[in-house]
């Protein structure tokens, strides 16, 4: 009887120990199973279908993944009938970025291309006349005026003014005058300038004409030749203004009272007329 008991008691762990290794056996089965599958498979090559023609990956090796390794080295290849090739509205951007560029252009080009700037002649302001009789001289002080338009958009300076004044074809009197303004954008201003010219030697003459008395009208023509030197942005040019003028050599004459003040007579030894006139 009790042998009985114990044959009962030691034969469940006898058919657990088998049930387990059985169970062990499938296990390895199906792991050796899933081995020579992912064999199987890694020999299969990777195929995209796109269609009838098919096109093998080289790269992933039939694997589907890409090596770590060869992350820096491989280029993707997008088909040209992507979508993400053809954005929404590309003309209308392309468009409106060329409008765009031929506004700012044309506002760069108007705004700072050199334009025009003039100079004309606003006539003699002052003469002062003195009469040296010693030397059958006659000396003058003519004050004339100039006036600049600027039509840029940006100041002009005016580093530089020469003038000369000619008396029948020689020149008599010169002066040079340096930085003498700034004229400010789209804007004119006068510019005032005095030349002294000796009328003598070969144009004694001219003293005995000015100051002969019976004479009522002593006018005499003079040429003046002034050359402007502007700047601006870099850019120089200059103008050259040719005029004639009548001057009264006899008396001193102011056509603007109150300009410019009356420049020092000359030196002990010449004769002074001086007589205003508006």
């Amino acid at each position: 009887m009790g042998s009985a008991l114990s044959l009962s008691v030691t034969n469940p762990p006898s058919r657990q120990r088998k049930k387990a290794e059985e169970e062990g056996e499938e296990e390895d089965e199906d792991l050796l199973d899933s081995q020579e599958r992912v064999e199987a498979i890694a020999k299969f090559p990777y195929v995209e279908f796109t269609g009838q023609d098919s096109i093998t990956c080289p790269s992933c090796q039939g694997t589907g993944c890409i090596p770590t390794e060869q992350l820096n080295e491989l280029v993707a290849l997008i088909p040209y009938s992507d979508q993400r090739l053809r954005p929404q509205r590309t003309k209308l951007y392309v468009l409106l970025s060329v409008l765009l560029c031929l506004l700012l252009s044309g506002l760069v080009v108007f705004f700072l291309f050199p334009h025009s700037v003039l100079v004309e002649d606003d006539g003699i302001k002052v003469v002062q006349v003195w009469f040296d009789k010693r030397n059958s001289v006659v000396l003058l002080a003519i004050t004339a005026t100039l006036r600049i338009k600027n039509s840029n958009f940006y100041s002009v300076a005016v580093p530089s003014l020469t003038s000369q004044v000619q008396y029948m074809n020689t020149v008599v009197g010169s002066q040079q005058l340096s930085n003498l303004s700034s004229i400010q954008p789209r804007s004119d201003k006068l510019v005032n300038f005095t030349v002294k010219a000796e009328l003598g030697g070969p144009f004694s003459y001219v003293y005995f004409f000015c100051s002969f008395p019976k004479v009522k009208v002593h006018n005499i023509v003079i040429f003046m030749r002034t050359v402007v030197k502007l700047s601006y942005i870099g850019h120089s040019t200059q103008s050259t203004l040719e005029t004639y003028h009548y001057v009264d050599c006899s008396t001193n004459s102011t056509a603007a009272p109150g300009l410019l003040p009356l420049l020092s007579l000359p030196a002990a030894g010449g004769a002074t007329r001086a007589q205003s006139k508006a």
